[in-house]
């Protein structure tokens, strides 16, 4: 039974559809932020810790900035940041709520910035500050005022301070004190700044300097998102950057959500924890930055996946923590969970095998090689990752989506492409030959037992089937965009598994595509790379646009869209989503070069 009053939240702030979210993340953590200025998710002090501010899945806790009067929401972001502005027209004028988690941020303490502006005309706005850590289980104790009139409190494990809000009423039920109201009446041109620090340390600073703090806020951003104006889309493409180095951590991991639970398809169970670093995820977003503006970012990714081949070589585990630990095992919270969702916490990919992991790592380390930002390091992993494959390439993994162990062909295929990437960005040797070979041997195998009479790649040697992921290895320099099994497969894909322009991943049972499950924009974006690959240009640019638009209000994209109803379905912001559209935003605004040698392929 939670302690955090969830009801209280559930009947002023109820869940709201998950296109009118915007997401606030410094590197560690990450909120999201709904249209009523209402921060209904929050862990602490890192991604995958409890959350202090749980009501987007029905616990205790969320933090609201909200106007007064009858309003209508709106909001963007400031261009190449994740810094949220909302916006509300109210029947005085117009009231805006600057907001930012301060970046880039520490790793045991956060600090939340959100600056209340009367734009136009006089505001009155309600304020709510109500943590409840755990999930919902441990209220704020110990509340206090300190030296300089800010707020101090105890909040589970963490230490809590929030200042600018010295007018702060606390309030609870039954005598307690586990929450502030404050009501401000601002005239017009006034601003309050509040500032909620959380850590795992005692704060024993001087309380943040909310001018200061912005500035430098600011500061970071435009240091950190590149101009991209060589891209098709320029504003959007920036945006899915900034999300993306939103969500990766000092250590270098991005993880691939913000949240959890969130339900891909009402009451059917498929909801999972997100809030981990998945080594094909963070390998997407690296391939992507190195096609788009190679630099921090996607030596983050090289570093991070590094360490973890040198750490756990052939043993390499699909997920991680961003501090590089297991992830803990899947299990369900006593929360009502999102409407259609369950609350559920941990993965259970911790307990999978999946063997393109290693390609993934390959095709990473060999895109940062091929821009001179490989180390020796780098170059030891990929040995690790190339002698991976070689012992444990014949072994049935859970493949790309995670499903029971098969010899899934897209696996193997891209092993391959990993093998011969990295072979070519390799100084001549040993090492590269070898490579080669194995990349020739694992192709004319998976040739003879997963090739459909028809020409097409099929999902495993057992299954005739098509599937979206056997797009990848072409585009990944597998083989040549003429090969006819490169063609045939497109064609067979976009004439099975595509709607309209949307694209879903496999056929699920003898259901319309979109009964299934929502159209997959990982697999939208990554057919209109393999259309530009074939100089199809007008169908590349459908693709894109098409996957580009199916976003909420804010620009996140989730890693499904329900056609029919316009919504977003699972968790947000999916990275691997920004990921693609980046690397297709800045790959379409080049010609491709078609002109790739045809390899050789020899018996193993």
């Amino acid at each position: 039974m939670t302690t955090g009053h969830p009801l209280d939240e559930d009947r002023h702030y109820p869940p709201q559809d998950l296109g009118s979210y915007a997401l606030l993340a410094d590197g560690e953590r990450g909120a999201l932020v709904g249209p009523r200025g209402e921060i209904c998710w929050l862990c602490a002090p890192r991604w995958h810790d409890d959350a202090v501010f749980a009501a987007l899945i029905g616990g205790g806790g969320l933090y609201a900035v909200t106007p007064a009067e009858r309003f209508v929401p709106g909001g963007s972001y400031e261009d190449g940041s994740l810094i949220w502005r909302s916006r509300w027209v109210t029947r005085s004028g117009i009231v805006e709520c600057r907001d930012a988690l301060a970046f880039p941020g520490e790793t045991g303490r956060l600090v939340l910035l959100r600056r209340i502006i009367a734009r136009e005309g006089p505001a009155r706005v309600r304020v709510v500050l109500h943590p409840v850590a755990g999930y919902g289980q441990e209220p704020m104790r110990e509340v206090r005022r300190g030296a300089a009139g800010e707020w101090q409190a105890r909040l589970g494990g963490l230490a809590l301070r929030w200042s600018g809000a010295e007018d702060a009423r606390p309030d609870g039920d039954g005598g307690t004190q586990d929450r502030f109201t404050l009501d401000l009446d601002l005239a017009e041109g006034q601003q309050r700044d509040l500032v909620l620090e959380l850590g795992a340390d005692p704060l024993r600073t001087p309380s943040i300097h909310p001018g200061r703090a912005w500035a430098a806020t600011e500061q970071a951003w435009a240091s950190a998102v590149p101009g991209l104006a060589d891209t098709v889309a320029v504003r959007d493409t920036r945006q899915a950057y900034a999300v993306l180095r939103g969500l990766t951590s000092a250590d270098g991991g991005m993880v691939a959500a913000a949240t959890t639970s969130l339900p891909e398809r009402a009451e059917e169970g498929r909801n999972y924890d997100y809030r981990y670093v998945w080594i094909r995820d963070q390998a997407y977003a690296g391939q992507a930055v190195a096609a788009a503006a190679p630099g921090p970012l996607l030596d983050a990714a090289v570093r991070f996946t590094t360490a973890r081949l040198h750490a756990d070589g052939p043993g390499l585990s699909p997920a991680y923590t961003v501090d590089g630990r297991p992830v803990p095992d899947q299990h369900p919270l006593d929360l009502p969970g999102y409407p259609g969702g369950y609350d559920r916490i941990g993965n259970h990919v911790n307990r999978q095998f999946q063997l393109d992991c290693f390609g993934e790592a390959l095709l990473l380390l060999a895109a940062a090689a091929e821009h001179g930002r490989l180390d020796d390091d780098g170059w030891a992993a990929a040995r690790i990752a190339a002698d991976a494959v070689r012992r444990r390439w014949r072994e049935a993994d859970a493949g790309i989506w995670e499903l029971g162990n098969r010899d899934w062909t897209h696996s193997r295929l891209i092993c391959a492409a990993g093998l011969r990437r990295i072979a070519g960005a390799a100084p001549r040797g040993p090492s590269a030959g070898e490579w080669s070979a194995l990349a020739d041997a694992i192709l004319a195998v998976t040739g003879k037992r997963a090739l459909h009479p028809d020409g097409h790649w099929q999902r495993s040697p057992d299954d005739p089937s098509l599937d979206a992921a056997l797009l990848l290895p072409p585009l990944r320099g597998l083989l040549p965009p003429d090969d006819p099994r490169t063609r045939a497969t497109l064609r067979a894909y976009t004439a099975h598994l595509t709607d309209g322009y949307y694209a879903y991943r496999f056929r699920h049972d003898d259901r319309p595509l979109s009964k299934a499950e929502g159209a997959f924009l990982l697999c939208g974006f990554v057919t209109a790379l393999a259309e530009h690959q074939q100089g199809n240009e007008i169908d590349a640019y459908r693709w894109f646009e098409r996957n580009r638009a199916a976003c909420g209000a804010p620009g996140l994209y989730a890693e499904e869209y329900d056609v029919a109803q316009r919504r977003l379905l699972g968790n947000l912001p999916q990275a691997f989503v920004h990921a693609l559209m980046l690397e297709a935003s800045a790959r379409l605004a080049r010609p491709e070069a078609r002109t790739q040698p045809r390899p050789t392929e020899t018996a193993p």
